[in-house]
């Protein structure tokens, strides 16, 4: 093994021990979005999981142990600090989870989870765990808890919407997702490069002209607009 881990640079040389071939985790997503969760302190470092086309579509990534080195005293060899198979699945799940908004890591959260061994798509069905839930089971309950996501990122999206007067900005990737596999329309749901944004005359903050009053100071920016909505302004 090379003298570099992850980013890191070391003057010693860093040797791996041999990885028992058994401990092996497979990672089983059904998010529609493809995983790339880069983990620089451990080797192997980086982790792909492709994006699930829809809910009973799922891809797996099979991993295994991964190791990371400790520094000793001056002249004395690095010390390797191996992590499961199991340790490093659940890591990668859950730094992933807590970034995405709405998430609670319980009842709502990516349809992301693991289960010991090694698996394909073929075999995996024949899983059952200890408590006797089958990978069947396990499937439906992560479709159950990613819509549970997808519900709260919409209702966070609406009330941004509305508090922003309909900046695009304020609307993430994810929620438009979360709105597209829940099959709801919404005004929000386009592409934000499709509106451009301008400045207010009157305070020069990012105002979307789709609106005719800006949301900071309340200076009506698009007469037209406002007459075409029939909105009527105290005198």
């Amino acid at each position: 093994m090379s003298n570099v881990v992850g980013e890191f640079r070391v003057n010693q040389q860093i040797t791996r021990m041999p990885v028992n071939p058994m401990d092996r985790c497979t990672i089983v997503s059904i998010y529609p979005e493809a995983i790339h969760e880069v983990k620089p302190t451990i080797y192997p470092t980086v982790f792909d999981i492709p994006a699930a086309s829809n809910d009973n579509d799922f891809k797996l990534l099979v991993i295994g142990p991964s190791s990371w080195w400790k520094e000793m005293e001056d002249g004395q060899p690095f010390l390797e600090i191996p992590c499961s198979s199991l340790q490093v699945a659940e890591s990668v799940i859950k730094d992933y989870s807590n970034g995405i908004l709405g998430c609670d890591m319980n009842e709502s959260m990516p349809g992301l989870f693991f289960i010991p061994g090694e698996w394909t798509e073929i075999n995996i069905y024949k899983y059952t765990d200890a408590n006797g839930r089958t990978f069947t089971d396990l499937l439906s309950n992560a479709v159950r808890k990613q819509k549970n996501l997808f519900m709260e990122l919409v209702r966070i999206a609406d009330i941004l919407w509305a508090r922003t007067n309909g900046n695009p900005l304020a609307i993430s990737n994810n929620a438009r997702i979360a709105a597209q596999k829940l099959g709801l329309q919404k005004t929000w749901i386009q592409d934000f490069k499709s509106v451009e944004l301008s400045n207010c005359p009157a305070c020069g903050s990012m105002v979307n002209p789709l609106y005719p009053v800006c949301s900071n100071c309340k200076n009506v920016i698009n007469v037209a607009k406002a007459e075409e909505l029939g909105l009527v302004f105290a005198k």
